[in-house]
């Protein structure tokens, strides 16, 4: 088998040096495209672990492992609710890397949210305006689905709150989102450093405002060169201050 094509779960050495300490020994691996220099065999399991082994795999969801997976589970979440409590997430890795945690404090919302487009709510399909503003069908929200998963999900349990979500499964018809969710007033989140910012006020249904990784995204914020066309709040209100002449008295 080719290194150079070898898959993250079956590692193949491509090149080893010797030295005069036999203990120190180094070798390279390849890993998803990228040589990764290892110095001895408990290496790989710092770089392998069980999370790294589901990440690959949900890497590859045409495979058939995860076509038969994503099937089961999709007929599974049609028979229940529409939003319920999860006993533990689905995509573990991806739980714990938005911030999960599985200890008391915390909990997983699955919803599911019907796809497509938007449909303006007029009567007979007669909006009584100019013709630019004629469009019944086909009208694109400015936010995602799985934003509005997360307003659902907040409205819904109105007493946590919204951490953060991840996509996990999606059909026809709906797609489907697990959400976490954190309990202010439980003694385990207030006293842990590293979550208790979230008990403040003014994290208050956060995910109504954008102030979600998702709301951020679709108001256009984020970090690097990338994103200096949207500083002050967004995308609308950063245009409105570009292109508003402002003649001011003493200027």
């Amino acid at each position: 088998m080719d290194a150079r094509i070898a898959s993250p779960i079956h590692q193949q050495p491509i090149s080893t040096s010797t030295s005069t300490d036999r203990n120190f020994q180094q070798a390279t691996f390849q890993l998803g495209g990228r040589l990764v220099p290892s110095f001895n065999q408990n290496f790989l399991r710092v770089v392998m672990g069980a999370y790294k082994y589901v990440e690959e795999l949900y890497k590859k969801k045409q495979s058939d492992v995860l076509r038969f997976l994503l099937r089961v589970r999709c007929w599974e979440y049609r028979q229940l609710n529409v939003i319920h409590r999860a006993s533990r997430p689905s995509r573990l890795d991806k739980a714990h890397r938005l911030g999960y945690k599985a200890k008391q404090g915390y909990v997983i919302y699955r919803i599911r949210v019907r796809r497509g487009n938007r449909k303006k709510p007029v009567p007979k399909g007669a909006t009584y305006g100019k013709p630019v503003n004629q469009g019944v069908n086909h009208l694109k929200y400015q936010r995602s689905l799985r934003a509005t998963a997360e307003e659902r999900v907040g409205r819904k349990c109105s007493n946590l709150r919204i951490l953060n979500s991840y996509w996990i499964n999606q059909d026809g018809v709906y797609k489907y989102f697990e959400v976490i969710a954190v309990d202010p007033q439980h003694k385990a989140i207030r006293r842990d450093p590293r979550i208790n910012w979230i008990a403040k006020a003014v994290h208050k249904r956060r995910e109504c405002r954008g102030l979600t990784a998702t709301g951020k995204k679709s108001r256009g914020q984020g970090k690097g060169h990338r994103f200096n066309k949207t500083q002050g709040g967004g995308k609308n209100s950063t245009i409105r201050k570009r292109d508003t002449l402002q003649l001011r008295r003493y200027r």
